[in-house]
């Protein structure tokens, strides 16, 4: 069943992006137990990117709900751009070690903005392990954020 999840992102995606200029695009789709895995590359990928990831984001939810049509097992799309993900990891652990040393240098907490699920959880993951600072979110969905404070 993975493989025609993967035979159904393949079409629409080829289709996409024919739709979208035609920019030659490298794509691997990899099915392997209950994922599939979407890289893609090419020319002007920063339009599929988008504002930090939104638009990656969008087309991920889609290319999920196009393999999972009609599908009785569930597969999770996964979907990476350009190695946007990577980049995207290494830049939000950057941040998360330079806020913490101001939340420790001057005792205030700060919130940072509005993040996914999975972005704040990079967050979350980077500071675990410092015994001078705590993170936790606040907020409703799509709204949510970290807040790192120094431990009292």
């Amino acid at each position: 069943e993975l493989e025609e999840c993967k035979i159904k992102i393949e079409n629409f995606l080829k289709d996409f992006v024919n739709q979208i200029g035609g920019v030659d695009y490298k794509i691997n789709i990899e099915p392997e137990s209950g994922f599939i895995k979407i890289d893609m590359d090419g020319e002007n990928s920063k339009f599929l990117i988008g504002y930090r990831g939104e638009v990656l984001n969008s087309l991920q939810i889609i290319l999920g709900s196009i393999a999972n049509k009609h599908s009785k097992d569930r597969a999770k799309v996964i979907l990476n751009i350009s190695n946007y993900k990577e980049k995207r990891e290494k830049s939000l652990e950057e941040l998360a070690d330079k806020i913490s040393k101001t939340v420790l240098k001057t005792g205030k907490p700060i919130t940072l903005e509005p993040m996914m699920a999975y972005e704040r959880k990079i967050i979350h993951n980077r500071l675990q392990s410092n015994n001078r600072v705590v993170t936790y979110s606040v907020g409703e969905e799509p709204y949510r954020k970290v807040v790192i404070a120094k431990k009292q």
